[in-house]
């Protein structure tokens, strides 16, 4: 059978034991969906959403996750702490320290080598703002005002660049160097970088950067997919699979192993048709995608 992208699934026989596929990547599928077509593929590794999760509760998401036999590379996602001091704000952080709460729970729910990481998307700029500047700090904020909490958890705050085309309505850090700044404010275990290969190939400062993320131990996930043009009309539905665009992903994922990295390895994508297809040919659709660009680059 074709897959909505024209592809006619060749199952790879024994996945990457690095490849973690994120939730995200088979979006329309119930969390108990996800975790069998996961497990079922011979994949390792799940990374969850919230969302997912909350749906069926975190006891019951936990004992789903224990009995699947997968290790929880990341929760998606806490963040948005961009607003300006007052209830909403508030808020926020008490949502964050929920999501930190989950993270744990998941982790230790996970099989062995699951990692405690809380992915952050730090939030656009507030309506009638122009100060990325501001926005920024507030972050900064924001992060020290969870940091504790994190810590007493075991739960690692990845901050996430994202391209800059989202610096207005999702994430004003648009680039890891700025991620990498922030985090330097705090003990590399509780607040680290994810390093996703869609939001910084374009960077030229990006192997120094993942050089740098290396050296100061603040590298807590990467994540993987290729970017193709032309971009969707919705552009946050514009990642593809691995071998289908234009990153370099050798490049990038030897600049992240010579670092040390040694963790899981997550697809995310955000990708309508990939949505609408199968989700266990998507499963399998990944994997071949990453052993033909990734696992190449792997020790």
């Amino acid at each position: 059978m074709t897959t909505a992208t024209g592809w006619v699934p060749e199952p790879v026989e024994r996945p990457d034991p690095r490849l973690s596929i994120n939730h995200a990547t088979i979006k329309r599928a119930d969390l108990a969906t996800a975790l069998r077509v996961t497990a079922d593929a011979g994949v390792q590794s799940i990374g969850l959403w919230r969302e997912p999760v909350n749906e069926v509760g975190l006891a019951t998401a936990s004992r789903m996750l224990t009995d699947s036999g997968l290790r929880f590379s990341t929760h998606c996602r806490g963040g948005f702490f961009t607003l300006p001091e007052g209830p909403e704000r508030v808020a926020a952080l008490d949502d964050n320290r929920r999501a930190i709460e989950e993270t744990a729970t998941l982790a230790a729910a996970g099989a062995a080598g699951s990692t405690a990481v809380l992915v952050l998307v730090a939030g656009g700029l507030p309506e009638g703002s122009r100060d990325l500047i501001g926005a920024r700090e507030r972050v900064r904020d924001a992060i020290g005002a969870l940091a504790d909490d994190a810590k007493a958890a075991g739960v690692t705050l990845a901050i996430e660049p994202l391209h800059p085309m989202y610096a207005s309505d999702r994430a004003v850090v648009s680039t890891l160097g700025q991620a990498l700044d922030i985090a330097a404010d705090f003990d590399p275990a509780v607040v680290g970088a994810a390093v996703d290969t869609f939001h910084i190939w374009w960077d030229p400062q990006v192997l120094e950067q993942i050089a740098r993320a290396g050296r100061e131990g603040r590298i807590a996930t990467y994540q993987v997919c290729d970017w193709k043009t032309p971009l969707a009309e919705d552009v946050l539905l514009s990642r593809h699979y691995m071998d289908e665009g234009m990153i370099d992903f050798g490049s990038l994922t030897r600049a992240v192993i010579e670092t040390g990295y040694d963790r899981d390895i997550e697809v995310e994508l955000f990708n309508a048709d990939i949505w609408a297809d199968d989700p266990a040919r998507v499963v399998a659709r990944t994997a071949q995608a990453f052993a033909a660009a990734v696992t190449p680059h792997l020790p």
